[in-house]
């Protein structure tokens, strides 16, 4: 099962503040740790919203774009994981291991990706096909 774990944004992320030297440090111990427990698929922090953009998508195909920067920080995202474990309570144990991601109040939203299988009927054998050949693909550019 593949896990995204998400820091939410704050005040301080959301002005460009960069982490201390000692938090990128404990981070990447506990980074470390889960690539020698071969759990870690990506790990990425984020630019504020201000160098970012939405796209609103309406009916009849119609496409507005905002710039940022957005205005509710506890909304948005700082960084993130993506770890591949057997269960949901595995993935809550390597977050509570974290060191708090940004030195103050900080919250991480566990939430699981969806595989191929979860898709049911709807991913008809073609369509699998073509998802495993899209996979295959991204995993050769690695």
């Amino acid at each position: 099962m593949r896990f995204m774990l998400i820091i939410k944004a704050d005040t301080n992320t959301e002005a460009g503040v960069l982490p201390s030297k000692e938090l990128v440090a404990a981070m990447d111990e506990f980074n470390e740790k889960m690539v020698k427990a071969g759990v870690l698929l990506a790990a990425e922090g984020l630019h504020p919203s201000s160098k970012g953009a939405r796209i609103t998508f309406h009916g009849g195909g119609k496409r507005t774009v905002t710039d940022g920067p957005f205005t509710e920080a506890k909304e948005l995202i700082a960084g993130f994981w993506l770890i591949q474990v057997k269960s949901k309570e595995e993935a809550i144990e390597w977050v509570k291991r974290c060191p708090n991601p940004t030195g103050a109040d900080a919250e991480i939203e566990i939430r699981q990706v969806f595989e191929t299988s979860d898709f049911g009927p709807a991913l008809t054998p073609e369509l699998r096909e073509a998802e495993e050949r899209l996979h295959a693909q991204v995993a050769a550019k690695r």
